[in-house]
């Protein structure tokens, strides 16, 4: 990358963000690591950390709103499925609201406009 790519982009692992993780480092144990200077992204970019974002209304780059649509919807099946299984930790009913949590932001990856 040339630096000149003006999108903000989504993670690969969207669903999973670093910084959340970062985030209950900091408040368990006290401890801050720093977030990676490059990031992978949906469409397979190496970008600034700072150009990425998890919310749909600021990715302005297509193919990482496509890949950030299609995470979503993956996770919301595998929430549902594992809600079901015996032993879960969570009831199927709770399941079934987190999957429609991420089929809701899944839709607004489509939804927005770039």
């Amino acid at each position: 990358m040339g630096g000149n790519d003006p999108h903000i982009h989504v993670q690969s692992k969207v669903v999973h963000g670093d910084a959340a993780t970062r985030n209950v480092l900091a408040s368990t144990f006290g401890l801050a690591g720093d977030l990676p200077s490059l990031v992978a992204t949906g469409c397979g970019l190496r970008v600034p950390y700072a150009m990425t974002s998890p919310r749909p209304d600021r990715v302005t780059c297509l193919a990482c709103r496509e890949h950030a649509r299609r995470e979503r919807l993956r996770f919301s099946e595998e929430v549902e499925r594992l809600s079901r299984m015996a032993g879960s930790t969570i009831s199927p009913a709770q399941g079934k609201l987190a999957a429609e949590k991420h089929r809701n932001l899944a839709q607004r990856f489509s939804d927005a406009e770039g």
